[in-house]
């Protein structure tokens, strides 16, 4: 069974940096496709930024230059460095892994049965 679990979010105030991270179970964190979602209330779920198993990364438009995704092998475990955080970056970030034919987050279908999610962790951001 494939689980993600998230920590590391918070409420930080505008310019703050803060750091994800997700514990994953090893067959996804070798196999598959790992990435951040976000939704913020009323809005749908939104891709912020993919890892592949071998370690390309992509990122939305909105967090690129500011958000890093990374993985640390020995821990099996995803990590999201957000910096320069702004009041819109506010949201429930998701864990994913996702099995897809290439890693890019236009190919993620946040409905999908095909996907796992960890529980989310609130990121707050205000000025």
């Amino acid at each position: 069974q494939i689980q993600l679990v998230e920590s590391g979010g918070g409420s930080v105030q505008t310019g703050e940096s803060l750091r994800l991270s997700c514990v994953v179970s090893i067959y996804a964190y070798t196999n598959y496709c790992m990435g951040w979602f976000r939704q913020a209330p009323g809005k749908d779920r939104e891709g912020v930024a993919m890892i592949s198993p071998d370690g390309l990364t992509g990122y939305a438009d909105s967090v690129k230059g500011r958000f890093t995704i990374s993985k640390d092998n020995a821990e099996n475990r995803l990590y999201l460095q957000m910096n320069s955080l702004k009041r819109e970056d506010t949201a429930m970030y998701y864990c994913l892994a996702a099995n897809l034919f290439r890693c890019d987050l236009s190919l993620v279908d946040p409905s999908s049965q095909g996907n796992y999610w960890g529980q989310g962790t609130q990121v707050t951001v205000s000025s």
